[in-house]
This record gives C-alpha cells, structure tokens and sequence, in this order.
C-alpha cells in the first residue's frame, strides 16, 4: 500500500490514531508500505514544516528519526512510467504514480475525492487510515 502525505503528517501528530496504527502495522511487517524517493522527499518537506512539527511536539531531530524509521519499514519503488496527468491535483501525481508503480493494492489517505475513478483503472482502492485497520482486526 502507498500513504498519502496526509496519512504520514497525521502520524506524526497524533500517535494514538488510525495513521500511527497503520504505520505500526508496517513495522510489524503487517502491511507493506511502498516508496518513491520523491515520495518521500515529499513526507520529509511535509513533516519540517513548522506547523506540524509543533504540534507534534517533535524537534527537528525527532522528525528525521520519525522519518527514518518510515522509510526502513518501506518497500523501495522505482517509478518505470509516469502516468502524468491523471489528477486535478498535480501534487497527488507522484502518490498515484507510487502506488501504480509498485503495484499497490491500496492507496490510503483521508483524501479519497481528491483521487477519484484514477486509481481504480489500475486495480487500486482508494481507502482511509481506519479502514485499513479495521481490515486488519478482521
């Protein structure tokens, strides 16, 4: 499965959550999270930002270690095809083109409209943090 950015800044800011327990599952080798390096260029320029970073209640340190630890539990993808343009937003190209290339099953993130019909063209759904972890309790 791909994480949205939203899923990874969700993470971080709330431990307790569906994000953070869907990251935990990944570290349990429970689910398999897929990565693109502009993927996570892209988490690492979300989670610096100062907003979130404060709210989280993280140093700078702390955010690269969280960052870390996100990408070990990370299964590397190489992007073979950009399927550009696909999305009305440009900056969820390279979360669809993640997920495509690595043959996800699942894309999850809190922003489902966002994706649309795209990702179902190439056998991918479209799902939230919790429902995630609600599969996984079944």
């Amino acid at each position: 499965m791909v994480l949205d950015t939203d899923v990874i800044v969700a993470a971080m800011r709330s431990p307790t959550g569906a994000s953070a327990a869907v990251l935990m599952a990944a570290r349990h080798q429970l689910v398999t999270l897929l990565l693109t390096v502009p993927l996570a260029v892209e988490y690492e320029h979300s989670c610096k930002r100062l907003e979130h970073q404060l709210a989280a209640g993280l140093s700078l340190r702390q955010v690269d270690l969280f960052l870390d630890a996100i990408v070990a539990a990370s299964e590397a993808v190489q992007s073979r095809f950009l399927w550009r343009p696909q999305l009305r937003d440009p900056d969820d190209e390279m979360v669809l083109e993640a997920a495509v290339n690595g043959r996800a099953k699942a894309l999850v993130t809190f922003n489902i409209g966002d994706f649309g019909a795209a990702p179902s063209r190439f056998g991918i759904e479209v799902i939230r943090p919790g429902e995630v972890m609600r599969r996984l309790r079944q």
